[in-house]
């Protein structure tokens, strides 16, 4: 073993500094009364990790091929550190209530951590690993509301089905060493045929991760643990969570099993059409918002996964890397604003609660319309660009001459004409902001200095990454 190997994994090293950092400042200070600088720090460093992602990094295969790393990888997780940023610091006056702060925002961190190492995996060993990592520590934030029913019963059913779908992959994973007798990615890729095994391999294992990623038919644990769990962790959940698993999928599929990507293909296919459909058709008669926004969720890793059945892996990645990045401002705007109301509202987070939510409080109704228009992909919205692109890339290398190709097109057409059904249901919250009257609206109330910075994050990003091309030149450049 090469002990310098380890000075070139910069964002995890940074991480691990970062739950160093953060437990010896919680050791040190258990006994204060007072610490209103503990999230600032946290916010800080987290924002630090992200400018350490967006290091330059060639491709490089360390521990014997157990860590890969690339432009490309570190992109991804400089955007989702960007978007943990995001999280801690709009969580700051509910962590504090909690009065387990430090905690908090430690077990964030490790849940990253886990993200990352998943994502730079070239053995299934290492990919697994880093999978748990993330796994468990979000287990625990999703129960963090230790005192609350409906947090322990989302807890309880994220992890066992998260237990499930990791032994669904691992049952999958045990077919391809079975076919193969070996767990690292490049010897597989290079071994790579379709036979009873491999296919058996792939369908499990897509199984699995399609538990992680929420898509359909693997989401029933999704309305259920979203609207349980703590608002923050709810939308750390939806955007950090999938993106990472989104992103590690596709890698998999074009570097593993790229051998077998008619087979895939088809199978991703039904999946995308299905996932995009039926959560749009589910979040129609939602009437609580959090449940609202979990078929929102599964939408869009429909959505997401769409960039995958391209040809073109550096269009692909591209495609739904600028994706995840548009997706963690808006998601994160829309669940800010919600635990906002949710604090000053008794903790209620139903629809009908927002009814003439613009009398009272015109600049959150506003900015939350800003969101949501984006996330229907309305122009000029970054949105409406994040799923050109991805509609781009779903079709990038496809003949509509061959059955394959035809196919493809099929499925951005079938994902084009859910665009409009959701464009109704993301209408329905601005109905009831603006429309619908009510004699007892939401009382007027004011947001804290931590809340409306992050709006103000998530809005320059919903108004600036679509319209400012370099964006997502600088992802592709990165590919």
């Amino acid at each position: 073993m090469n002990y310098s190997d380890f000075f070139k994994m910069i964002p995890e090293a940074s991480l691990v500094a970062i739950l160093i950092v953060l437990f010896v400042a919680d050791f040190a200070t258990a006994k204060a009364e007072e610490r209103k600088w503990f999230n600032p720090l946290a916010s800080i460093l987290l924002l630090l990790n992200t400018f350490v992602c967006l290091y330059p990094m060639v491709t490089q295969h360390l521990f014997g091929g157990m860590y890969v790393t690339s432009s490309a990888v570190n992109v991804m997780k400089a955007i989702l550190s960007m978007g943990t940023f995001i999280v801690v610091v709009q969580s700051r006056t509910w962590a504090a209530k909690t009065g387990k702060e430090a905690e908090f925002y430690m077990l964030i961190v490790s849940t990253l951590l886990g993200m990352f190492a998943m994502m730079s995996a070239g053995n299934f060993v290492m990919f697994f690993l880093g999978l748990e990592m993330a796994s468990v520590p979000l287990a625990c934030a999703v129960a963090f509301d230790m005192y609350r029913k409906n947090s322990a019963e989302a807890a309880a059913k994220f992890i066992l089905t998260a237990t499930f779908s990791s032994g669904v992959m691992l049952y999958g994973i045990s077919f391809l060493y079975g076919q193969f007798g070996t767990l690292y990615f490049e010897d597989i890729a290079v071994k790579m045929q379709a036979t009873p095994l491999t296919v058996i391999g792939l369908v499990f294992f897509f199984s699995g991760l399609g538990f992680k990623i929420s898509l359909v038919p693997f989401h029933f644990w999704t309305a259920d643990t979203y609207q349980g769990a703590p608002t923050t962790v709810t939308g750390y959940l939806s955007v950090i969570s999938k993106g990472a698993a989104a992103f590690t999928l596709l890698s998999i599929l074009f570097h593993v099993f790229g051998g077998m990507m008619e087979y895939w293909h088809v199978l991703l296919m039904i999946v995308v059409v299905l996932s995009i459909t039926i959560a749009n058709l589910f979040a129609v008669r939602q009437n609580e918002l959090k449940r609202f926004m979990a078929f929102s969720s599964i939408s869009q890793a429909g959505y997401i996964m769409l960039a995958a059945i391209g040809n073109n892996w550096a269009n692909s990645v591209a495609a739904l890397s600028y994706y995840v990045l548009i997706y963690v401002v808006a998601n994160m705007a829309v669940f800010t604003i919600i635990s906002v109301v949710e604090q000053n509202n008794g903790g209620k987070t139903d629809i009908s609660d927002y009814n003439g939510f613009y009398q009272t409080n015109p600049r959150l109704s506003f900015l939350m319309t800003l969101a949501m228009f984006s996330l229907g992909g309305i122009p000029p919205f970054a949105g409406m660009f994040s799923k050109f692109f991805i509609f781009m890339s779903g079709v990038n290398g496809a003949d509509i001459n061959t059955t394959m190709g035809a196919w493809a097109y099929g499925v951005v057409f079938i994902a084009l004409l859910n665009t409009v059904i959701s464009l109704y249901y993301y209408l329905k919250i601005v109905k009831a902001m603006y429309i619908v009257r009510t004699d007892n609206p939401l009382p007027t109330f004011k947001s804290d200095c931590n809340t409306k910075f992050a709006l103000a994050v998530c809005m320059a990003g919903i108004l600036l990454f679509g319209v400012c091309s370099f964006i997502y030149e600088w992802i592709a450049a990165a590919v």
